[in-house]
């Protein structure tokens, strides 16, 4: 089922969300991969405030290409979500509400998205070309010297996803592979 939602999120949304169900995004994201992650850690641990505010958010693991002349980013594609596993439960616990990337997560994230009444997206790996012309305006907000991995601020329009963990723990990589089988 397609489903047209809002970010920041907002709870009552997120619920209405089913493992497999095809979303597209409008508003505000912020993007995030390794070494974002890793700083926003070594500030939540020093005591420091984030770059942005966790609460209600969604975070994009991606780190652009750059853009083309007229264009505010480059291809878009997601990365690997795995590699974010370490850092997503604290960020979650924290009232982060969305995370958009690519492949499997842990049983500590599912246990996460589950205790906050979150969702994980995947995002289609291969088109971050289509996908960045989703994003309406991209800025840096931290990290600057990180480069690609900088934490940006986007606004998005439609954005596609497909939910992949709801906020009850279905997950599609497990329901899919069952499905397929059962025919």
């Amino acid at each position: 089922m397609d489903k047209h939602i809002t970010a920041p999120l907002k709870e009552d949304e997120i619920k209405d969300l089913r493992a497999g169900d095809y979303v597209f995004i409008t508003g505000t994201i912020y993007t995030a991969r390794d070494a974002a992650h890793k700083r926003m850690k070594e500030a939540l641990d020093a005591g420091e405030s984030l770059p942005f505010d966790v609460k209600g958010n969604v975070i994009y693991y991606m780190g652009p290409s750059p853009a083309r002349e007229g264009r505010p980013i480059g291809s878009a594609g997601p990365t690997t979500a795995s590699r974010m596993d370490r850092y997503a439960p604290e960020l979650l616990d924290l009232g982060l509400k969305g995370m958009i990337g690519k492949g499997k997560r842990t049983q500590e994230v599912r246990d996460a998205i589950v205790r906050n009444g979150a969702v994980y997206f995947a995002a289609v790996g291969g088109a971050g070309a289509l996908l960045s012309q989703r994003i309406k305006s991209a800025e840096v907000i931290a990290y600057d010297d990180l480069g690609a991995e900088a934490v940006r601020k986007l606004e998005v329009e439609d954005f596609p996803v497909i939910v992949v963990m709801d906020s009850q723990g279905n997950n599609l990589y497990e329901t899919a592979v069952l499905e397929y089988r059962q025919e």
